[in-house]
């Protein structure tokens, strides 16, 4: 179920891929859209979940809350690190695109889809209703995964076949993932800190990327009332999933 559930990523991937090249004026509604559920995917569910399951505390805090933390500040860091690498070679070459640069962010794009195919094995693994709604959020911001490869590739002068081979490669990234989970089952306690984890760096990808990304050149209330509305989605469906 969890391969098959995660075939909607590689499709919302492809998606947002063609429309990079394309190019579309109602992104940043869908983009609005998705950071809302991914919110309302760690604060309605992934946290409860982590909570409830990790058990012990650390120095009176709960392990889960930790490494929700510690997922969040990874998710920093491994953004920062491209950042400060993408403007070393852009002072270094000047105004010379340099290719491998995007071709890199690209890749880490593509690990990114990996984990997210292993939240999406590890959450049936707790439930189904689990495994349905982290793969909601997942496929919803897979779309803003494949727009994004697309774009930074082209961006650093790379062709447009590699652009497209690494699209492919991210939409492929969460099937493999979810697939491997096939291969192991995680211990409760253990699960239940990954998805303590993942929420927080779900949380930075929705707060630091998907969210600003949608607002930057379309600060309309269209967008925030998308973005309330994914959020109020979310809430209904987990309510409605524990009934």
């Amino acid at each position: 179920m969890a391969v098959l559930v995660a075939l909607g990523s590689f499709v919302m991937t492809l998606v947002g891929g063609w429309t990079a090249h394309h190019v579309t004026d109602r992104r940043h509604l869908v983009l609005g859209f998705a950071g809302g559920l991914m919110l309302g995917v760690v604060g309605f569910d992934l946290l409860p979940e982590a909570l409830h399951g990790a058990g012990n505390e650390i120095y009176g805090v709960p392990a889960a809350l930790l490494l929700f933390v510690a997922g969040f500040l990874v998710a920093h860091v491994v953004e920062r690190l491209l950042a400060m690498r993408k403007a070393a070679h852009g002072a270094q070459e000047g105004e010379e695109q340099v290719p491998e640069v995007g071709l890199g962010a690209a890749g880490a794009m593509v690990g990114h889809s990996l984990a997210d195919g292993v939240a999406i094995g590890a959450s049936f693994q707790v439930s189904s209703t689990m495994g349905f709604t982290v793969a909601l959020a997942v496929i919803t911001h897979d779309f803003a995964d494949g727009f994004n490869t697309y774009t930074i590739t082209r961006a650093y002068g790379n062709a447009r076949r590699k652009a497209l081979a690494m699209v492919g490669a991210d939409a492929l990234a969460p099937v493999v993932g979810a697939a491997s989970t096939l291969l192991f089952t995680l211990p409760a306690q253990a699960l239940a800190c990954y998805l303590g984890f993942f929420g927080g760096v779900l949380l930075y990808i929705a707060a630091a990327e998907i969210l600003p990304e949608a607002g930057h050149h379309h600060p309309a209330r269209s967008t925030l009332l998308c973005t309330i509305a994914g959020a109020a989605v979310m809430w209904l469906v987990v309510g409605a999933a524990g009934e």
